[in-house]
């Protein structure tokens, strides 16, 4: 436990951070797999409206830090080239 009020205050602060990066995590998560399942259920046209809203999520997560700049380029490109094989 923080014993200084430095500490404390790093401590709350890190808190907060953590629910703002688990949030953007989250919001990677639910809207990759809402296009895969688009793209496995055959629906092309949603899937390419969705794919807008998971490229932003994925480039605002690795722009937080919360995934790596190549990571977020390999979902981009796999999500992509899932689409296209539609």
């Amino acid at each position: 436990m923080a014993i200084t009020s430095s500490a404390k205050k790093a401590l709350r602060a890190s808190e907060r951070k953590h629910i703002f990066n688990l949030r953007r995590k989250r919001a990677l998560m639910t809207t990759t797999k809402e296009v895969k399942k688009q793209i496995t259920a055959g629906q092309k046209k949603e899937a390419g409206q969705s794919l807008a809203a998971a490229y932003q999520a994925i480039d605002k997560a690795a722009k937080r830090g919360i995934i790596k700049k190549n990571t977020a380029s390999r979902k981009k490109s796999r999500l992509a080239k899932a689409l296209a094989k539609v």
